[in-house]
């Protein structure tokens, strides 16, 4: 589904091990359209090589099908306190790179703070909260669910719209 002359599509990933949410937003003449959102499952019993296994594949079919210019991916974070989930979801966000980096489109990366801070105006704005900002933003009729779809189509928001400050006021 190669994008129409003049129309640029932005990939947006919510990394995770269980449930990964992408969304593909397209521009054309200042415009922005939501053109496809969802997840991509992997089997939480599965062994972690199956499971992200499942994550490339599903990523690497959704650049495949939408074939975006670019590629959001929110950046890792974890509490201190649960180092082994910052290791897991590097494993997720590795294979989200390489299915990138394989279909020739750059993969930029931005922090969920600065994310919820360019949508909402706090960087520790709730889950709820990003969901309304998202339905908003893109004239959505309810919210998109589940969350991980909401956060994918952030990144990809956050991405337009930072890519289209002067470099100066990116970070």
């Amino acid at each position: 589904m190669t994008p129409p002359e003049n129309k640029t599509r932005i990939l947006g990933v919510d990394p995770g091990l269980n449930i990964t949410g992408y969304g593909v937003l397209e521009t054309s003449g200042g415009g922005l359209q939501l053109c496809e959102a969802g997840v991509v499952r992997s089997k939480s019993r599965g062994s972690l090589a199956k499971r992200v296994s499942e994550i490339y594949r599903g990523i690497c079919d959704v650049i495949a099908t939408f074939q975006p210019a670019v590629m959001g991916l929110e950046e890792l974070y974890s509490h201190y306190a649960r180092p082994r989930t910052s290791i897991l979801m590097g494993h997720a966000r590795g294979v989200i790179c390489l299915a990138g980096a394989e279909a020739g489109i750059d993969v930029l990366h931005y922090s969920a703070t600065q994310i919820k801070k360019l949508l909402t105006g706090s960087g520790r704005a709730p889950k709820g909260q990003m969901q309304l900002a998202i339905a908003r933003e893109l004239n959505l009729a309810e919210v998109p669910e589940p969350p991980d779809v909401a956060d994918a189509l952030a990144v990809a928001l956050c991405h337009y719209y930072l890519s289209r400050r002067p470099a100066e006021l990116h970070g």
